[in-house]
């Protein structure tokens, strides 16, 4: 992979800055247009992108390669082209305080680019988590400069060859190279800076833009937990719990993490969940369905958790419908592996996993779930199965997260009128639909004073008398 200098990338970034100064006004129809050119890319480069995701992952799904990061990246774009003109109209506010407020004062919000915004994208997602900010990016005017991840080599060299098919480097740029290289675009003065990724490079991503007080999104990930009610239907509760664990191999920054079961239900909970299993994925080690792990450091590190918690103690449940030999596969695939009764010393308690292990804990009652939700850092999504009203209220309001699903897991992430976006460890600030438009957007404060002069009608300046003190008398009363 071509590694790019940090004085190449602070060329790029000055050229974009300079070109986006001399454009002006960003109109609907240069943001309208540039929407329209990523979408094109993905549509006509959607099989090259697919087989490089395949290739990076050992085998990754294509279906799920066209659904996840090709469809779900041109979903967000139309939304913003639909929506644009709306979000650009400049916002009213009211005026005030008084006197200022008579005679056609005016106070309005104009939502102007930033400028020219850095995104560091993935590697579990690296097409999706790339294309899908650009809604909000290139909708409110900016120009972008792109980091890939090192670890989808191939995507990310697909990427940077499609990109100047469709746009001028000074429009958008794709730099590729390994750590150094992400060190050095986390260090560039952007208007803004866009991570995805582990909340442990996010520290040194922050450090990094800090040095040029550069603004941060970061969209990290933690342990999400899911609680299953009493009240859930356990069949339905599984289908759509383990339909989203094992999507991309559980290696999605919001995949369910752990679970909690009443302590009466966790035969039936296993007993589902392997029924669910088997109808999704009669078979995996073959199945074009089913994704592999990225590479061998994480399939050692994910297995390394399995046998960590076995040898600690806990019931490991290994989901293999057709009792396949994994040990016999070009792959790194993992089946669906159940960690029953974890504790807290277990690494699979205190890592995220990021793969297609789960553990189940018991509770005997919802407060017990909550307490150690709430015991542990915020986590970017939160899942509850169930039809009591009363404890899904209980569960919500009691606890924080980036996002919350109700009887189905990941999905408020492809809401695009949703911010989605984590708290505290799990990320800050949020993208998708409007909000994505804000982030990348100056609200700018617009006041008009009217044409007659009240400041001088009401005695604001001096010499002071009778008049300012008739209104200080109002506005303290």
């Amino acid at each position: 992979m071509h590694e790019t200098s940090r004085e190449d990338m602070v060329a790029l970034l000055e050229r974009q800055r300079e070109d986006y100064l001399r454009e002006g006004v960003v109109s609907a129809a240069t943001r309208h247009d540039r929407l329209e050119r990523a979408a094109s890319l993905l549509v006509d480069h959607q099989e090259k992108l697919v087989e490089a995701m395949r290739n990076d992952f050992g085998h990754r799904s294509d279906t799920q390669s066209l659904f996840t990061d090709i469809a779900g990246s041109i979903g967000p774009i139309r939304h913003a082209q639909k929506h644009l003109q709306k979000w650009m109209r400049p916002e009213k506010r009211k005026v005030g305080p008084f006197p200022l407020n008579l005679l056609g004062a005016k106070a309005r919000i104009d939502y102007q680019p930033l400028g020219v915004v850095g995104v560091i994208s993935p590697w579990n997602f690296p097409v999706n988590l790339t294309f899908s900010p650009l809604a909000g990016i290139l909708s409110s005017g900016n120009r972008c400069m792109i980091k890939p991840s090192e670890f989808t080599p191939a995507t990310s060299e697909v990427m940077a060859e499609i990109f100047p098919t469709c746009f001028d480097v000074t429009e958008i740029a794709v730099v590729t190279g390994g750590p150094q290289t992400g060190g050095d675009f986390s260090g560039l003065p952007f208007d803004h800076l866009l991570f995805t990724g582990a909340t442990s490079i996010a520290r040194h991503v922050m450090r990094a833009a800090s040095e040029n007080l550069v603004p941060v999104t970061l969209e990290l990930g933690g342990k999400s937990p899911v609680v299953v009610g009493r009240s859930a239907d356990m069949q339905k509760t599984t289908d759509a719990l383990m339909a989203g664990k094992m999507m991309n191999a559980g290696q999605i920054c919001l995949a369910p993490d752990y679970v909690f079961v009443p302590a009466d239900d966790v035969d039936a909970f296993v007993d589902s969940t392997q029924k669910s299993v088997a109808k999704m994925f009669p078979t995996l080690i073959d199945n074009s369905d089913y994704t592999s792990v990225i590479n061998r450091r994480h399939f050692d590190r994910i297995n390394g958790y399995v046998e960590d918690a076995r040898a600690k103690g806990a019931k490991v449940v290994e989901v293999n419908p057709a009792d396949e030999d994994f040990r016999q596969q070009a792959n790194n695939k993992i089946p669906p592996t159940l960690i029953l009764d974890p504790t807290d010393d277990m690494q699979v308690m205190q890592d995220e996993i990021f793969g297609p292990v789960l553990p189940v804990k018991r509770y005997d009652s919802v407060d017990q779930a909550i307490d150690y939700i709430n015991g542990r850092p915020r986590p970017l999504g939160l899942y509850y199965f169930g039809t009591d009203s009363g404890e899904e209220e209980r569960v919500l309001h009691h606890t924080t997260s980036g996002g919350v699903t109700v009887n189905d897991v990941v999905m408020h992430v492809a809401q695009e009128d949703l911010p989605f976006g984590g708290v505290g460890p799990s990320g800050m600030g949020a993208y998708h639909g409007v909000d994505g438009f804000r982030t990348f957007s100056h609200a700018k404060s617009v006041f008009t004073q009217s044409k007659v002069n009240v400041a001088e009608m009401a005695g604001l300046r001096p010499p002071y008398g009778e008049k300012i003190l008739k209104t200080i008398k109002q506005q303290i009363s």
